[in-house]
């Protein structure tokens, strides 16, 4: 996700310590453990809040489905699958119009 390697996190390690200090990282680590957690649970609070409010159909919902181009692909895909579009097919001219 984020692209960061095990060099560039003993970097970061190494700076923090620098920074912080040795005697209040392990404070700063509980504290940012707990603010992750919190931010965690905020996010899966709004998700099910978001469920509840849009009612009977979304109740598979993921926080990913909610990004701009999953949420359209997803719904090109039922579209298609509902009309049963063949697009390997040629089109049916009539020889008529030509």
């Amino acid at each position: 996700m984020f692209n960061i390697g095990g060099g560039e996190i003993v970097g970061l390690l190494v700076l923090g310590m620098i920074l912080i200090g040795p005697d209040r990282m392990p404070n700063v680590a509980a504290d940012s453990a707990r603010f992750l957690i919190k931010l965690k649970n905020m996010a899966q609070n709004v998700t099910n809040e978001l469920r509840e409010n849009l009612g009977p159909g979304y109740e598979d919902l993921q926080v990913k489905d909610l990004h701009p181009k999953t949420f359209i692909k997803k719904h090109f895909n039922d579209v298609i699958d509902k009309n049963d579009f063949d697009m390997k097919s040629k089109p049916k001219i009539d020889p008529d119009l030509l």
